[in-house]
């Protein structure tokens, strides 16, 4: 009986370890490709339909003045989110925790961080630089994007579908405003999202690139 307490006991300790720790509950990642983000799941890429949803090739402008492209980072893991410099709201706790994620990746090449500006004729390149050198952003490891406010929001709701409106309809003029990080891959399909102000999701997305790079 004692014995049997005791094997207990040390199941329950390793679970609540592994809960702790960055690990994921599946050895696989799922595809996304609509805003419902129904899962769906193939063993490789070769198994993807051709059509499937890819995020488009875009072309804006980072802290530095210099061009970003989906050249620019192909082939890297992509961590994407939609920010505002003047945002007195959610921003700030958003651009803390991606340095958290720059800081974790700060060694890891292949882990790319980018920041949509949602008020791109607001967001100049000198407005950006600035924000970056306040929040210690890495020039080449995290791009802060401006460019064209069409471009912008054709990317955030119909790409990376990052706005939780099913059912709404919106319209160009509407602001695009949320707390979600995308996670991409190598070959630009979205394979999560997460609540970029909850650290259990950022743990989560943490242990979801780890599967990602296996």
């Amino acid at each position: 009986m004692i014995n049997r307490m005791l094997a207990l006991c040390v199941v329950m300790i390793s679970a609540c370890t592994q809960s702790k720790n960055n690990t994921s509950t599946t050895d696989t990642l799922p595809y996304y490709s609509e805003a419902s983000f129904t899962p769906q799941w193939f063993s490789t890429d070769y198994e993807l339909p051709t059509d499937f949803h890819q995020i488009p090739p875009f072309r804006l402008i980072n802290q530095t003045g210099q061009t970003i492209t989906e050249q620019s980072v192909e082939g890297k893991i992509l961590i994407v989110d939609f920010f505002f410099a003047s945002c007195p709201g959610i921003c700030p706790k958003m651009t803390t925790n991606m340095s958290l994620l720059q800081q974790e990746y700060l060694p890891d090449t292949m882990i790319v961080l980018l920041s949509h500006s949602v008020t791109p004729d607001r967001d100049s390149v000198s407005v950006l630089r600035q924000y970056a050198d306040n929040y210690k952003v890495i020039d080449g490891k995290w791009h802060l994007l401006t460019g064209d406010r069409t471009q912008i929001y054709e990317l955030g709701r119909n790409h990376y579908f990052v706005e939780e409106n099913l059912g709404r309809s919106k319209s160009p003029d509407d602001f695009l405003h949320t707390e979600n990080f995308i996670l991409v891959d190598q070959n630009r399909h979205i394979r999560g999202i997460y609540n970029g102000l909850n650290k259990s999701s950022l743990n989560q997305l943490i242990a979801d690139i780890k599967i990602l790079k296996q």
